[in-house]
This record gives C-alpha cells, structure tokens and sequence, in this order.
C-alpha cells in the first residue's frame, strides 16, 4: 500500500513538472499604440489601445481593440517581432477591405482568437503558441491605414 502511494506521488510531481500548464502565468496583455513605434516612425495624430485577456482554461483569448483619430483603417495584426523589428502577421485582428474606409474614434475590433491565422508568417501552429509569443514580449499590434501608411500608421508592443 505504501509503495502505491509513492508511485502515486512521484507520477503526479512527474506530471506537474512535464506537462505546461498554459493557464498559468500572465493571462492579461496590454499594447499601447502610436506611430513613434512604427517602423520607420509615422508622424500621426491616432493612438490606440489593445487589450487581451486569456480564458481560465486557455481555449479563448478575449481581446478590444480602440483607436482614435485614425482614417481609412483597412486591416490590423498581431504581428511577431521584437521592439522596432518589423515581422509577419500571426492574428488578423481586423480587415475591411475598401471601400469601407473612413474615421475612426473608438471600438475598432473586439473578440476571440482561439487559433492563429492558418499558415501565419509567425509559424504559430496553435493558441498555446500565440500566448507563448505574446509573454515573451515579442509581439505587436500593427493597425494599417490606406492610402498613407499599408505596413502600419499606429503600433505597440505586447505587454
């Protein structure tokens, strides 16, 4: 019986040791947008916000996406890449090709991501992969505007 409950014991530290919990860790995100952080800088007026927000068991993550003083938004990313290091798209947050274009002040985009863009430039194969990416602070939000500024106007790294 004794020898049941030591297996028992080191078979549940094994598996805590080996299996990630994704849940754990940070579950909030945070970008603060502007064109200073785009690269080349963009001297603009808009600003934004971007706020994420992981689910308890790791299927969903929540996210709002708010700009203001922004024209002709077509499309806004999730890209990978460090601080000032421009990368390919993971998650489409946004797209509304034209000529849906115009001002924006407020809610541009909110919902669920629940998987990465299929064949993202990212080589992001799954949820777990995006939250990884996103803690390791090598994310950002990029929002695109026509006819100005396509490779992004406003942009903030991923807190």
């Amino acid at each position: 019986m004794r020898r049941t409950r030591v297996l028992m014991l080191v078979l549940a530290l094994v598996l805590l040791v080996a299996v990630p919990v994704q849940a754990g860790g940070n579950r909030k995100f945070v970008a603060q947008l502007d064109g200073g952080q785009e690269n080349p800088p963009v001297a603009t007026n808009a600003t934004g916000a971007a706020k994420f927000k992981l689910n308890k068991d790791a299927t969903a993550l929540r996210f709002k996406l708010r700009v203001s003083k922004i024209d002709n938004v077509f499309a806004s990313h999730i890209h990978c890449g460090a601080v000032g290091v421009n990368g390919p798209v993971g998650v489409t947050l946004f797209f509304a090709p034209p000529p849906n274009l115009g001002s924006m002040d407020g809610i541009l985009a909110r919902g669920s991501i629940t998987a990465p863009d299929p064949g993202n430039g990212c080589g992001w194969a799954d949820l777990a992969a995006v939250v990884t990416a996103l803690r390791s602070g090598n994310t950002y939000v990029n929002v695109h505007t026509l006819p100005g500024t396509p490779s992004g106007e406003i942009r903030g790294q991923i807190n």
